[in-house]
């Protein structure tokens, strides 16, 4: 008997319930189908290979941080707009980014560009504690009260400029920066911990994604992958 490839039954369950949901289907089974494809096909079938990475994007209900008209999509392969010109990024991108800060359950971990709160909720499963700054006031808002629904008490969030970090809460093990500045702002490395790591994506009309890694000596810099974020609005824009 011959046996299909399991990636390509993944695929086909990941088309079937895809259809579904876009034929009006919501239930959270489908949903639930939807975030296990989406975990085999666009996580583990890349270069996602951390376990709690993996864990963690396969149980966090991602249609719960989008727009109502989007849900359907919400497991795809694509960033989807929230309103007021900003994003939730691509889960692959979420994964890949939280990957790289190395989180060892320990961490507080500053979060630049709350948005939904999605990035926050992985975040918060793999760390003690997540602070987060979203300048857009009713995303913030939004995001906040969404979080707390969901049972994290372990993410603060707040609205102001992400340039300025959160100083009353420094340092910080980790920095994850959800938009893109033209160059790191040396506020959030003077605020990261010795040790500790900050990724961001870097540049203006090409943006790459950055890891930097503060020692005693200084700061070390790895580029990653080219990236497409929206911009990071400063205070003053």
């Amino acid at each position: 008997m011959v046996r299909k490839p399991i990636l390509y039954i993944v695929l086909i369950m990941f088309v079937s319930t895809a259809g579904c949901a876009r034929k009006g289907g919501n239930s959270e089974e489908q949903f639930y189908l939807l975030r296990q494809s989406m975990v085999e096909v666009q996580l583990k079938g890349r270069d996602i290979t951390d376990p709690g990475v993996l864990e963690v994007m396969s149980r966090v209900p991602r249609h719960l941080f989008v727009p109502k008209n989007r849900r359907s999509s919400a497991y795809g392969d694509y960033p989807l707009p929230i309103g007021y010109r900003q994003t939730i990024s691509q889960p692959y991108i979420v994964a890949y980014m939280t990957q790289a800060l190395n989180l060892q359950g320990y961490e507080k971990v500053l979060e630049i560009g709350t948005g939904s709160g999605y990035q926050a909720a992985v975040l918060a499963e793999l760390c003690a504690q997540v602070y987060s700054i979203e300048i857009v006031p009713e995303l913030a808002k939004s995001a906040a009260q969404r979080l707390q629904e969901m049972g994290y008490v372990n993410v603060e969030v707040k609205c102001g400029d992400g340039y300025l970090g959160w100083e009353e809460h420094a340092p910080f093990d980790a920095i994850i920066i959800t938009a893109a500045p033209p160059e790191v702002p040396q506020t959030l490395i003077d605020q990261l911990t010795v040790g500790g790591r900050l990724i961001v994506p870097e540049g203006t009309a090409i943006q790459e994604l950055r890891l930097y890694t503060k020692t005693k000596y200084g700061v070390s810099r790895e580029d990653l992958i080219f990236v497409r974020f929206v911009p990071m609005i400063h205070g003053d824009d």
